[in-house]
């Protein structure tokens, strides 16, 4: 009799803030879509989606899209009654490790608004280019998405941030 896997989950108590990989990319398409942001390329090659759930809610969802040694973090979005509650902050730690577990020596993050510049800016994002970002992750959907639109990429705030030594100890 062959043997059957079944991944065990503990069901997260009530209000906890549980942040896992998904593959359910209609969940995450439905979400962005109700939020009003950018819900097309989700299914790309090259992306990953995280969730963030309190309790058995879904708070927030955070994507990726990497190629070779970078990576962009798109579609971050945290539910209006669940913010400044450091879900996004856990969201954006996710991406961080998920960026680097594939490969990514640098991430990238694009800012609708100064608003949302600034944000990225606590994580240590730094100031970037447009086209050190096109360099970096041509061939991406979002990256080629932008790039038929000049006028949105350009009212985009590029940043970057180095983790290359990830998970490296250094003595």
């Amino acid at each position: 009799m062959p043997a059957v896997t079944r991944k065990i989950r503990r069901r997260p108590a009530p209000g906890e803030l549980v942040v896992e990989q998904t593959r359910d990319l209609s969940l995450v398409a439905q979400t962005l879509t109700a939020a009003g942001m950018l819900a097309d390329g989700v299914d790309a090659p090259g992306g990953c989606y995280l969730t963030a759930y309190v309790g058995d809610r879904l708070a927030g969802v955070i994507g990726i899209e990497a190629r070779v040694d970078a990576a962009l973090i798109r579609s971050l979005m945290v539910a209006e009654s669940d913010r400044r509650r450091g879900i996004g902050a856990a969201l954006v730690a996710a991406a961080r490790t998920a960026a680097h577990t594939r490969g990514a020596r640098t991430l990238y993050a694009l800012a609708p608004d100064s608003g949302a510049a600034r944000y990225f800016e606590h994580f240590g994002f730094t100031s970037a280019t447009s086209e050190r970002l096109i360099a970096a992750l041509a061939g991406v959907f979002m990256v080629d998405y932008l790039r038929q639109r000049p006028d949105e990429l350009a009212r985009c705030q590029v940043s970057s941030l180095d983790i290359a030594n990830d998970g490296v100890i250094l003595r």
